[in-house]
């Protein structure tokens, strides 16, 4: 088989080895394209391939019809937005994430942000501790867990809420379940966004949830930049020179946002989440491993697209 890792924003130098290194253990050839500039080049090189490894590309239809050999697509983290699911399915292909691999990453940036931003993003000012704040976490999957075991390491209350899980695996996992969302956000100093983008979450937080945040809180935003609602936010910031908004995924507006509201807005030059050397090892290996467990023996145990 033709295993074809694809990356516009390349893995580190150990995780290709490793991800060679696994495949043509298994005795598949491994091919790759890394820093491709335009469409064509990806559609060319996924043309032969019966997999591919992918971490932010965007697979739509056209390299499904492009490549009528493919089987499998793993991307390599957690977050599968970037992949056509129905145009995968149409076409056959089984299409896989690698949940947990890049937690840690994560859920460290987002302890992070929230210190840097509590401590005017280290300008000579006087900021705030975190220690005896509350955090709610809004999706209490790997990433949710994580920050609330490193928060409360910290000193901080954690709440969380998870339309997937009961208050009892909330508790188990170490967080207060809250009642609501309103509640979530009304009660909480600081809230950590871990919500996939799908059409009930793209736009979901806005002015009106934004706005039910304690005198200043922070919101902070390490998942996906559609399930804000940037109009709002940008009114909220307005309306309440008291909040504060820190995400690793730049809205459309952050210039504005930026020159508007100074250091209560920050966002990173680009999604920082999974940009360990750790994680960027570890999500490569497990999409190389799940590739040739599925060749071998038809495992589909992360397969997103059912």
């Amino acid at each position: 088989m033709k295993v074809l890792l694809a990356t516009e924003k390349p893995f580190a130098p150990a995780a290709v080895q490793g991800i060679r290194e696994i495949i043509e253990a298994a005795g598949h050839e491994f091919l790759t394209l890394e820093k491709y500039t335009v469409r064509e080049e990806l559609l060319a090189a996924a043309a032969g391939a019966d997999a591919l490894i992918i971490r932010s590309d965007k697979i739509g239809a056209d390299v499904f019809a492009a490549a009528p050999g493919l089987k499998i697509v793993v991307r390599a983290g957690a977050g599968f937005d970037n992949v056509d699911l129905a145009a995968a399915t149409e076409k056959g292909v089984v299409v896989m994430n690698t949940p947990g691999q890049n937690s840690n990453a994560v859920a460290e940036l987002a302890v992070a942000m929230m210190i840097f931003i509590s401590r005017g993003q280290f300008t000579p000012s006087t900021g705030s501790e975190i220690a005896g704040k509350t955090l709610g976490i809004q999706a209490f999957g790997n990433v949710g867990r994580l920050v609330g075991a490193k928060a409360k390491a910290l000193g901080m209350k954690v709440k969380a809420i998870d339309p997937f899980l009961s208050a009892e695996k909330i508790i188990e996992g170490g967080a207060e379940p809250a009642a609501s969302l309103k509640e979530l956000y009304s009660t909480c100093d600081f809230v950590s966004v871990h919500i996939p983008a799908t059409p009930e979450t793209i736009g979901s937080i806005g002015y009106e949830l934004i706005t039910s945040m304690p005198k200043g809180a922070v919101l902070v935003n390490t998942a996906r930049k559609e399930v804000i609602d940037e109009a709002g936010l940008e009114k909220a910031l307005e309306d309440r020179p008291d909040l504060k908004y820190i995400t690793d995924v730049a809205p459309g507006n952050a210039a504005a946002l930026s020159e508007k509201f100074g250091v209560r807005f920050f966002a990173t030059p680009k999604k920082m989440g999974a940009q360990t050397s750790e994680a960027n090892v570890n999500a490569g290996l497990a999409a190389a491993r799940q590739i040739v467990d599925y060749f071998e023996t038809g495992n589909t145990r992360f397969q997103v697209n059912k």
